[in-house]
């Protein structure tokens, strides 16, 4: 076999094994809020498909108020979204990069990267309508 037809087949025998090879899961489970941090965010948000994040703190009244509405969101958008929080006051190096400063404070992440964000206690309707207007242009 000619050098060149060599490295061709080589070539041809990496790119089909790397093709082979499962898409790498996701850190978020459906139908959950999963709980990030700064060390697992990064990996979480590029893994999965769409997820809003929940930014929050426990002192803070309207993130406690919205925490049923993201959990039952989490179960009755299972299989077309993700939902995550990461709590601001033990994650500052996430809250700080992405310019968190006022919460609750959701945002939505398409390919690691943040796309939209919407502030404070909008109810279901508000984070619904926030919402299906990604998951409609996917």
């Amino acid at each position: 076999m000619s050098e060149d037809k060599e490295l061709e087949e080589i070539k041809r025998r990496m790119l089909e094994r790397m093709m082979s090879q499962p898409p790498k899961p996701s850190l978020l489970r459906e139908g959950v809020v999963n709980t990030l941090t700064d060390a697992d965010f990064d990996q979480a948000v590029a893994a999965a498909n769409r997820p809003l994040v929940d930014f929050w703190a426990d002192w803070c009244m309207p993130c406690k108020m919205m925490a049923p509405v993201v959990e039952a969101m989490a179960r009755d958008y299972a299989g077309r979204a993700y939902f995550a929080k990461i709590n601001t006051d033990q994650n500052r190096v996430t809250a700080t990069r992405f310019r968190v400063m006022s919460i609750p404070n959701f945002m939505l992440f398409k390919n690691g990267g943040q796309v939209d964000r919407v502030l404070g206690a909008v109810g279901r309707q508000g984070l619904e309508a926030f919402i299906r207007g990604h998951l409609s242009s996917a």
